[in-house]
């Protein structure tokens, strides 16, 4: 436990989603980012899953009428994403704890459409549509290989004439709020659409799946991901299989 840690640590509690088996991790991208921070953070937590086919009763004397996640600290419930994103940023910064906003502002943007295109593609009920859909989600794909793979300023500073970019992630070799943030959902895109739509993300687009690579070999995202079943089993309502 690092020094500066145990105040924090103490009165820390996450309310996470639970899986299909009541007690496991679930499938909700907005967990998967908050568990991400936590532990590139390197707090001690106190994790507990909801089962939300139940009745909630269990959040109502601390967070009446919310959705998951919630974030508990010093008995205080804290319920928006962003907010808890903000909290943890503030109450765990330099020199203890790790910064992890990124250094360049676009990194933050980068594939913020793709989700929204994602889930009109998969939610659709009219095939005659699909096709235009997924080319709507294809372009955003497009998009976001094309900033992963262009070289950012500190790149060319220390080469003024590289091919592409060869960065681990989206602002650099290290995982930031921005990764925390689009990682969990750009791993749903590809799992449900390989499966569903038998359209995973293109191999063409080489700098996206070196992102999704690369993301797999770090604990911070390997270690809070729910399992590809869970994911599918979240979709199996709204996607229609071809």
């Amino acid at each position: 436990m690092r020094s500066g840690a145990p105040r924090l640590a103490r009165g820390t509690r996450e309310k996470k989603k639970a899986s299909e088996d009541g007690e496991s991790v679930g499938n909700c991208p907005s967990c998967h980012r908050l568990f991400m921070i936590l532990l590139l953070k390197g707090v001690p937590f106190t994790l507990t899953t909801v089962d939300t086919r139940r009745s909630l009763d269990v959040l109502k004397d601390f967070a009446p009428g919310s959705q998951l996640p919630i974030l508990l600290y010093n008995g205080e419930a804290k319920t928006d994403t962003i907010q808890i994103e903000e909290f943890l940023e503030e109450m765990l910064g330099p020199p203890t704890f790790p910064c992890l906003v990124p250094q360049y502002k676009e990194s933050s943007i980068a594939g913020n459409d793709v989700f929204h295109k994602f889930s009109a593609f998969i939610k659709n009920t009219s095939p005659a549509q699909d096709e235009a859909l997924y080319r709507t989600l294809l372009r955003a794909l497009m998009k976001l290989d094309q900033y992963l793979t262009t070289p950012l300023e500190h790149e060319l500073a220390r080469d003024p004439k590289p091919t592409q970019s060869r960065r681990r992630f989206l602002d650099g070799d290290r995982l930031t709020l921005a990764d925390c943030n689009l990682l969990p959902k750009l791993h749903i895109v590809n799992t449900v659409c390989t499966h569903y739509r038998q359209s995973p993300i293109p191999a063409e687009l080489r700098g996206l799946h070196r992102y999704l690579e690369n993301a797999k070999q770090q604990r911070e995202f390997k270690y809070t991901c729910p399992q590809s079943s869970e994911i599918l089993a979240a979709y199996a309502s709204v996607a229609r299989a071809r």
